[in-house]
């Protein structure tokens, strides 16, 4: 091969690298990119102050978000939804900006999952629409299929890629935009956007459960935060063991709940008709009523919680209090009544609903009364002493004539 012919292979090797790289590209996204300005926005004068509802539909699921006091979820009953999730979609969808706008007819919206006609519509987009008080749509905007990015090479993760971006369509237009926010968090389902806040015990006093059955009915107490629990119903023959009961110093520090139940269901269906009744005192003089019922079908508990406050009015003063230090304890005394009648206030706005929650939650209150007691020691029996029976029949002797050896006269 002449130097001449060697040149003309590697012309042909990069043209027909070139061409395949092309049609690869091509047949990977099959659109085109166009020009775009950086600072255009995805929905032009997004309505942020204006909207009162939000609809997330996908398929034959949907959520209705809407705001008249406060945001709430119309799927469960109009409970108060999270406000920071609701006010941070808004955000972002107003400021909302394509990294690449895409060029595409309807023919390729089902592989974009951008498909919204249909209630059984292929691979179909989450529609999100905006509307005002009147529920008249203002904008709209399709999520369709999230865009990967590959793992860097070596890193500490599992393999594979990870959301980058999503597709995103204007229904109004059927303009199709890239952008780099991925909403993850953007669900149909109406527990997700609840507002998780939630009623907390501090401080313990005393814990007194009363159970349909008597095995799992207890009451304990202590005298100060940090000090050893004493059980107020000892009987006799029962061995109590104080440090099988330190996992009560943080029951319901920090409960959760999943989901919330009907208000009009019966008792007698989540188990609130026959419950187990936790009361709980504290030393700051909070008294929560704990109500928890049965399991559903996704073997959460059913729980309800009233709150009761008795707080002193006025500080008593110190017997060597001085008088340049009255007006500060004063204030002191005045600030954490008032953050506790705030709690109190806050905690009791939960009254009127019944609460999904995990069994997790309430463990510490469903302990059978056994679980306090120390183990009972296994009794030893003293093999050295054979043991000898009573009814036994007496060993025969045998007659002088027979007691020497054979042989032996």
């Amino acid at each position: 091969m002449n130097r001449k012919q060697f040149v003309i292979l590697i012309v042909l090797g990069l043209a027909i690298g070139a061409l395949g790289f092309y049609l690869a590209n091509k047949r990977k996204e099959s659109y085109t990119a166009s020009s775009f300005k950086s600072d255009e926005k995805v929905i032009k004068d997004f309505p942020l102050n204006e909207t009162a509802h939000i609809r997330v539909k996908q398929g034959t699921n949907e959520v209705n978000l809407i705001r008249a006091e406060t945001w709430g979820v119309k799927e469960r009953w109009n409970y108060p939804a999270s406000f920071t999730e609701i006010s941070e979609f808004l955000r972002k969808v107003w400021d909302l900006k394509p990294v690449q706008d895409v060029e595409v007819g309807p023919s390729q919206f089902a592989r974009l999952e951008l498909n919204t006609e249909g209630a059984g519509a292929t691979n179909s987009g989450t529609l999100v629409e905006f509307k005002d008080s009147k529920s008249a749509n203002l904008k709209s905007l399709v999520l369709g299929k999230k865009v990967m990015k590959d793992a860097p090479a070596g890193g500490m993760g599992m393999g594979g890629g990870f959301p980058a971006g999503r597709y995103v369509m204007v229904p109004e237009t059927k303009k199709v935009w890239i952008v780099n926010e991925t909403f993850s968090n953007i669900d149909t389902q109406p527990a997700q956007w609840l507002d998780k806040d939630f009623f907390k015990v501090e401080k313990i006093k005393s814990i007194a459960v009363t159970a349909p059955s008597p095995t799992n009915t207890w009451s304990l107490s202590r005298e100060t935060e940090t000090g050893e629990w004493k059980m107020n119903d000892l009987k006799e023959g029962e061995n109590f063991d104080a440090s099988k009961a330190s996992t009560l110093n943080y029951a319901l520090s920090s409960p959760s709940f999943n989901d919330v139940a009907s208000p009009e269901a019966k008792p007698e269906e989540t188990g609130l008709a026959a419950p187990t009744v936790a009361e709980i005192q504290t030393f700051d003089g909070f008294n929560y009523t704990v109500t928890i019922g049965s399991n559903t079908n996704e073997e959460n508990l059913h729980l309800k919680v009233s709150v009761a406050g008795d707080f002193p009015k006025e500080r008593k003063p110190g017997e060597n209090e001085k008088p340049e230090d009255k007006e500060k304890l004063d204030k002191e005394f005045k600030d954490k009544t008032t953050k506790l009648e705030e709690k109190l206030k806050s905690e009791q706005r939960f009254e009127k609903w019944t609460y999904l929650v995990s069994k997790h939650t309430v463990d510490a209150l469903l302990k059978p009364r056994t679980d306090f007691f120390a183990e009972k020691k296994e009794e030893k029996k003293d093999e050295a002493a054979p043991e000898t029976k009573a009814d036994a029949p007496p060993i025969p002797t045998l007659p002088p004539e027979l007691t020497a050896p054979p042989g032996e006269k």
